[in-house]
């Protein structure tokens, strides 16, 4: 059991990494003079990430997962791993636990740069959104984290 636990931990992070280059393909050159995609850039890179989570949680439609988008977030088991899914594919949560740094540098390279003094705010307004919280079995600080940054950023972006 351990061999084929570790087999599936390998094969997650080469999805992973082969995602990232998917993305970094997609947002193309980025002009040296911006630091900030395009918003097209942005939500092709948000839809790679949302065709990785999708699948793995049945339970969460088409439908519930624009929901999300829009800013309704409904607080399931389901739901919360697939917004946690798509979470750990931003590095913005690891095991449970809010990743400030890593955070503010994906939202330097995938974000447009009229979005980036709003989410820096957000952002830091909402670091300690997952503390104390389990995120077994029901991934409990995603949905935390999320609902914070939908509260506390006014142009709310989620995949």
């Amino acid at each position: 059991m351990g061999l084929e636990s570790g087999i599936r931990q390998i094969v997650s992070e080469m999805k992973f990494h082969l995602l990232l280059v998917c993305v970094a393909i997609s947002l193309g050159p980025i002009p040296q003079s911006e630091a900030g995609v395009t918003e097209e850039q942005m939500w092709s890179a948000g839809k790679l990430m949302r065709d990785v989570c999708l699948p793995k949680y049945p339970k969460v439609s088409v439908e519930v997962a624009d929901n999300i988008r829009n800013g309704d977030i409904p607080n399931s088991k389901d739901t919360n791993c697939y917004i946690n899914c798509i979470l750990e594919m931003m590095q913005a949560i690891k095991n449970g636990k809010f990743q400030l740094e890593s955070t503010l540098k994906q939202m330097d390279i995938m974000l447009p740069d009229s979005y980036k003094d709003e989410y820096r705010k957000g952002i830091n307004l909402c670091k300690d959104s997952t503390v104390g919280l389990k995120n077994a079995p029901n991934c409990d600080p995603a949905h935390a984290l999320l609902s914070c940054l939908k509260t506390n950023i006014k142009v709310f972006v989620f995949p």
